[in-house]
């Protein structure tokens, strides 16, 4: 399989009888950071899909690293639904590419772990584009927001930790909306190594398809 020299991606044969799912990893990460999830997913017959977002640092805005979610989904399945989880601030590429770029109609199931849905305090500590746009009440986030309802077209599922030091504060990764799950894992990273996190994610991962209204 093709894909743009910027965009890296690790394919696992798994049950087709089940959607494909997508990892996108956070700031400063790589696809690195989900090969725990991926390995475990891959264990239980998923066929995975992890993508390096290029540059990874925040130089970019998030929008243009949704379009490159956008492009990699188009190859992955362009015939077939697929589904999607988001850590961090790759929850917030994937709700742009959702809410924006056309996903809504190609995802049936989205997860986020750890996504500062509402922004992050922490933000404020980088002048870099992606940061900005991760703030509380940035044009971004209101932009999200202001009809996050949508997500209720499809299976959603936010995973979160109250002693979460990244997203600030933590209640920021709850959107009110969809399914919540509260996973007591000491740190943000540890979210995507935490064994209860990857029950959670199995679990959403197998639940009926919303019908449509």
């Amino acid at each position: 399989m093709q894909v743009p020299t910027d965009i890296t991606l690790l394919k696992i044969d798994g049950d087709r009888r089940r959607n494909p799912i997508l990892l996108v990893h956070g700031i400063m990460d790589t696809r690195l950071k989900m090969r725990h999830i991926s390995k475990y997913l891959r264990d239980l017959g998923w066929e995975v899909f992890d993508i390096d977002l290029v540059p990874n640092n925040g130089d970019t805005r998030l929008e243009l690293l949704a379009q490159q979610v956008a492009i990699l989904v188009d190859r992955i399945a362009p015939h077939q639904p697929i589904d999607l989880l988001g850590f961090s601030m790759g929850g917030l590429v994937t709700r742009y590419y959702l809410q924006r770029l056309g996903g809504i109609d190609r995802v049936q199931r989205f997860i986020t772990i750890s996504t500062p849905h509402n922004g992050t305090i922490a933000a404020h500590f980088s002048m870099r584009p992606a940061c900005i746009q991760m703030r509380p009440h940035s044009d971004f986030i209101r932009d999200l927001n202001s009809d996050v309802d949508r997500l209720n077209l499809l299976n959603f599922t936010s995973l979160w930790t109250p002693f979460d030091l990244i997203i600030l504060p933590p209640s920021s990764s709850q959107l009110g909306i969809g399914a919540e799950m509260q996973i007591p894992a000491l740190t943000h990273p540890l979210m995507v190594s935490d064994r209860r996190t990857f029950k959670a994610i199995s679990d959403a991962l197998s639940q009926p398809v919303r019908s449509p209204t």
